[in-house]
């Protein structure tokens, strides 16, 4: 799951949550990739060697490895969220590390966080939400539905309140 607690938990804290996006292409796999497509494009360069062919498509081969290559590092680097939940027995701490470094945090006493989980209405079907003080704030939006599921349950162990 690409969501983990830390157990044992830090020293004081009940409980310690990190939850990234699932990555279907590990690093050494997208090496692999790019290397494996650029071999595959070259494969109909082989009959155009020594002709004024080959230079009108290597542009267009190149250019589409270069783009195939951007795209994939820009999801990379979109994908670098990384939300944090501590939970102390007085204070609840959530902090949202977004892609372009904008960091966000949420912070309430757990006795008053109401745990929801939105079967339908939210972006994503069961959608998980922590709400006090007036306000609402979402958790794990980037996992799989199961795995908002499984958070759910484990978070509605953990807080008094749930819906």
């Amino acid at each position: 799951m690409p969501y983990t607690w830390q157990t044992p938990p830090p020293d004081g804290t009940r409980a310690a949550l990190s939850a990234w996006p699932f990555r279907s292409l590990p690093k050494v796999g997208f090496v692999w990739f790019i290397g494996g497509t650029a071999a595959l494009l070259c494969i109909p360069l082989i009959p155009a060697l020594g002709t004024p062919v080959l230079w009108g498509l290597l542009p267009f081969m190149l250019g589409a490895l270069w783009l195939l290559y951007f795209l994939l590092q820009k999801s990379y680097r979109d994908g670098e969220i990384l939300e944090e939940l501590t939970l102390w027995p007085d204070r609840l701490l959530l902090t949202r590390q977004n892609p372009k470094g904008a960091r966000q945090s949420w912070e309430e006493n757990p006795h008053w966080v109401r745990v929801t989980l939105h079967r339908s209405g939210g972006p994503v079907p069961y959608y998980v939400t922590l709400s006090g003080k007036g306000r609402e704030v979402e958790i794990g939006a980037f996992l799989s539905e199961e795995e908002r599921k499984a958070l759910y349950a484990e978070l509605a162990a953990l807080l008094p309140l749930r819906d």
